[in-house]
């Protein structure tokens, strides 16, 4: 168990107490588990099926729980199998809490609701794993939509999101567009995104990570993260890429890196750098879905190949 000075140290502020308790744990060789509630498909990576094994080459047990059980994602010109009942979702949930692991996971990941009732056993599930490890983070990844296609998901869903999941995480991971619809303000310019990013951080979350920014020149994206106290930013080429998968990936990587007792700014370096190298790969081929496997070293050996700069 952590010593009094972990514990003074969780007491002094949500944000550095966290991750103190989490760099005790990784520094004592403990496994971190995270449980991960996403889609899932069988062919390709999107969902569960592009977050669970970046996170397993990092050094985590994954417990994954599907929404979905796809062939493949919606974008071919077919896609079959079932999306799970929530009953069925808080079913799994439960047998994972009823062998007692609710204490021993150290954070949650979302995504892609699917539905108002999945995003429901979300919350519950988060409030439970929270009550049992009070270090636990959330990471909620809000699935809403983006600039070229506008909303994408079901009716109450985005209320649900805003209202419900994002006070609730620790870290969000929205682009431009998502932040919009959580904050109802616009984030036209870098001031006006920390702006918007903080009003997140003061109802709960430590880290706010804006993803798919515009950067400098048209041929350039950028990310940026926002905590209560400094925004930083790291611009990377931009690539034509047909695949899908890119947010999930971020999201679990961001996510790892923090258990792993990084500073924010050296989880974005690493988290950016090893995802650019996937994409770069894959924008090589003809190949519909990030090659992953093919580039998994990508994940576990650290890189800085992208610098970041502070903005405030």
């Amino acid at each position: 168990m952590p010593t009094n000075k972990f514990a003074a140290d969780y007491n002094q502020s949500k944000s550095y107490g966290k991750l103190a308790f989490i760099g005790f744990y990784t520094e004592t060789g403990c496994i971190l588990s995270i449980l991960s509630i996403q889609s899932a498909v069988s062919y390709g990576h999107v969902g569960n099926s592009a977050a669970v094994f970046p996170l397993q080459r990092l050094g985590f047990e994954v417990w994954p729980v599907n929404t979905v059980q796809f062939s493949n994602h919606a974008g071919y010109e077919t896609c079959r199998g079932p999306a799970m009942a929530a009953s069925d979702i808080a079913n799994v949930v439960t047998g994972i809490e009823e062998m007692g692991l609710f204490s021993k996971c150290q954070a949650v990941l979302s995504g892609y609701l699917g539905s108002f009732e999945n995003g429901e056993v979300i919350a519950r599930t988060v409030e439970k794993i929270k009550k049992a490890n009070p270090t636990a983070l959330y990471c909620c990844d809000p699935v809403i939509g983006d600039s070229r296609e506008g909303v994408y998901v079901g009716e109450g869903i985005v209320d649900f999101i805003r209202e419900h999941l994002a006070p609730k995480a620790d870290i969000l991971t929205p682009n431009r567009f998502e932040l919009e619809r959580l904050t109802g303000e616009s984030a036209s310019s870098d001031q006006a995104l920390i702006k918007s990013a903080r009003s997140l951080v003061e109802k709960g979350a430590f880290i706010v990570a804006v993803t798919s920014l515009q950067g400098v020149t048209s041929e350039e994206i950028a990310t940026m993260v926002v905590t209560d106290s400094s925004a930083w930013r790291i611009t990377t080429p931009r690539l034509a890429l047909r695949a899908k998968g890119t947010g999930d990936v971020f999201a679990a990587l961001l996510l790892g890196h923090v258990l792993k007792g990084r500073q924010v700014e050296d989880a974005l370096e690493q988290t950016c750098s090893a995802l650019f190298h996937v994409i770069k790969e894959t924008s090589k081929t003809d190949s519909e879905e990030l090659l992953l496997i093919t580039h998994q070293e990508a994940f576990s050996i650290p890189s800085h190949q992208f610098l970041i700069e502070r903005l405030d």
